[in-house]
């Protein structure tokens, strides 16, 4: 898997607020999306993983930061790259940008879990060799 990657959302009016731009809270749904479709480049489907392997993935920390707003019909580019990646969980650094503008930043942990426990369990082998930065590899 590539260091960063990158997908494209743009901006409907459910995802305003009274003033016209987007309501904060919802740009994790932006970044969920995006690392979604990280997964998805990678080669690794998670409703698969789920029934192979019995395990998914969980959000257990945020950390947003806010440096500009979004508006009704930006198109907006929300990159993901993994910061730290750990037995079982991965720590994800994510933007949403407008252009050259930074909008949003934030650090995202996810946790591997049982699907049936939610106990936290060691991240597939088969799954790390897809989601690992090229340097660790």
């Amino acid at each position: 898997m590539t260091k960063n990657f990158s997908w494209c959302v743009r901006v409907y009016y459910e995802d305003t607020d009274a003033g016209g731009v987007v309501f904060y809270a919802n740009y994790l749904k932006f970044f969920e999306r995006a690392r979604s479709e990280w997964l998805r480049a990678a080669g690794v489907q998670q409703q698969a993983l789920m029934h192979s392997d019995g395990v998914m993935f969980v959000v257990t920390g945020t950390a947003v930061d806010y440096h500009a707003p979004a508006q009704l019909d930006d198109e907006l580019n929300l990159t993901v790259a993994v910061e730290k990646l750990g037995r079982a969980s991965v720590q994800f650094f994510q933007q949403a940008w407008r252009g050259q503008q930074l909008l949003t930043s934030g650090r995202i942990k996810v946790a591997c879990v049982g699907a049936k426990s939610f106990r936290p369990q060691p991240i597939p082998a088969s799954v790390l060799l897809k989601i690992a930065p090229p340097a660790e590899q």
